[in-house]
C-alpha cells in the first residue's frame, strides 16, 4: 500500500534492486520491502537449463541433414548480463518489461547453430551421420571458447546431439546401400562358410587318407620285420641243419674210418689168429693123432671124455664083437652128466 511491495526470490534468483542508479541491495534467493515508484528490481534466473535445438545443414557433398540436440547452460554472472540484457522486472514485481531473457537461449543456440553448420560442412553426409559424439566435442569446446557467450557471463555445461539424420530419400538410399552391402558381406560370409566347409572336408580327408598311409606303412614295415624275422629265422634253422649235416657227416665219417680201423683190426687179427692156427696146423701136421688127442682131452669134463670114449667105440665098431651097456650105467651117466654145468665152448 502507498507504492510499498513486499518481494522474495527463490535461490535460484539473482535479485538486484536498484535506486537513484545504485544498487542498493542484491543477491541470491533475495527478500526485501521496497518503494516500486523509485526502485527498479532486477531479477536474473542463475539455475541451469536446457534448450532444445532442430535445424537442417547442407554436407559437403550437399546433402540436407537435420540435427537435433540440446545446449545446458547457465548465467555464471548475473550482474554481467543484467548489464547487457533486460533482466528488469515490472512494478508489479512478478513479470519483466522487455523479451530479453528470452532472447538468451535463443543467442545460445544461434551461437551452436553456426559451430555445427561449419563443421557439418566439411562433413561428407555418411561421416556426418556416425559423427553426432565427435560434432558434440567441438561445437561444446567452440561454445566455452566462444567470445560473446563469455561477455553474457553465460556458462556452457553441456551439449548433447540426439540425432543426425538425412532427408528420407537419402535415408532409403544408403538403406539400400547399406542393405546391399549387408546382403554382399552375407552371401561373401555364405561362400567363405562353404569354402571352409570344403577346405575342412578336404582336410579332413587328406587327414584320413595320411592317416591311412600312415597304416600301410606301418604295416609294410611290420610286414618286412616279420619277413626279416622269419628269413632270420630260417636263415638259422639252415645254419643249424647244415651244422647238423655237417655235425652228421663229421659222425659218419668217423664212424667209417672207425669201421675201416675195426676192419682192418679184425682182419689184421683173423690173419694172425690164422697164422697162428696154420702154424699150430703145420706143427700137429707130423704129430701122431693119439698125441693130439690127448692134449685136446687136458681138461675136459668127464661127460666129455664119455663121449669122445663113445666116439672111439664107435670107430671101432668093426671090431666090437658085442658092446652091453646097462640101463643103470646110462642113468648114472645122464644124471651125472645134468648135474654139471654146461660146457661153454
Amino acid at each position: 500500500m502507498f507504492g510499498f511491495r513486499f518481494i522474495k526470490t527463490q535461490p535460484t534468483t539473482y535479485l538486484l534492486a536498484f535506486r537513484g542508479g545504485k544498487v542498493v541491495a542484491e543477491g541470491a534467493g533475495l527478500s526485501l520491502f521496497y518503494y516500486s515508484p523509485t526502485t527498479t528490481l532486477v531479477a536474473v534466473p542463475i539455475a541451469s537449463r536446457e534448450e532444445p535445438f532442430i535445424f537442417e545443414k547442407i554436407t559437403a557433398d550437399f546433402q540436407t541433414v537435420t540435427i537435433q540436440g540440446h545446449v545446458s547452460f547457465r548465467i555464471a554472472e548475473p550482474v554481467k548480463t543484467a548489464g547487457l540484457l533486460n533482466f528488469a522486472l515490472k512494478p508489479d514485481g512478478a513479470t519483466y518489461t522487455t523479451k530479453d531473457p528470452e532472447k538468451l537461449p535463443e543467442r545460445v543456440v544461434a551461437l551452436a547453430q553456426v559451430l555445427v553448420q561449419q563443421v557439418i560442412q566439411q562433413t561428407e553426409l555418411a561421416d556426418a551421420i556416425r559423427s553426432a559424439g565427435k560434432l558434440a566435442e567441438v561445437v561444446l569446446l567452440g561454445l566455452r571458447k566462444n567470445p560473446e557467450i563469455a561477455a553474457l557471463g553465460v556458462q556452457v555445461l553441456g551439449l548433447a546431439i540426439l540425432a543426425i539424420k538425412p532427408t528420407p530419400e537419402t535415408g532409403r538410399a544408403l538403406e539400400a546401400k547399406a542393405r546391399e552391402a549387408i546382403l554382399r558381406g552375407a552371401d561373401e560370409a555364405i561362400y567363405a562358410r562353404r569354402n571352409a566347409a570344403v577346405e575342412n572336408e578336404r582336410a579332413i580327408k587328406q587327414s584320413e587318407l595320411d592317416t591311412e598311409i600312415a597304416v600301410e606303412q606301418k604295416k609294410r614295415t611290420i610286414r618286412e620285420t616279420q619277413m626279416e624275422a622269419e628269413a632270420s629265422v630260417r636263415r638259422k634253422k639252415n645254419e643249424l641243419r647244415e651244422a647238423e649235416m655237417e655235425a652228421d657227416i663229421a659222425i659218419e665219417n668217423r664212424r667209417q674210418d672207425f669201421v675201416k680201423i675195426n676192419a682192418d683190426n679184425i682182419r689184421i687179427t683173423a690173419q694172425a689168429e690164422g697164422d697162428r692156427i696154420g702154424a699150430v696146423i703145420k706143427a700137429l701136421d707130423k704129430a701122431d693123432p693119439r698125441i693130439v688127442q690127448a692134449l685136446v682131452a687136458t681138461g675136459m669134463q668127464p661127460n666129455q671124455l664119455i663121449a669122445q670114449a663113445f666116439g672111439g667105440l664107435a670107430d671101432r665098431a668093426e671090431r666090437i664083437g658085442q658092446l652091453n651097456i646097462s640101463p643103470d650105467l646110462l642113468q648114472t651117466l645122464l644124471t651125472s652128466n645134468s648135474k654139471k654145468e654146461p660146457v661153454r665152448g
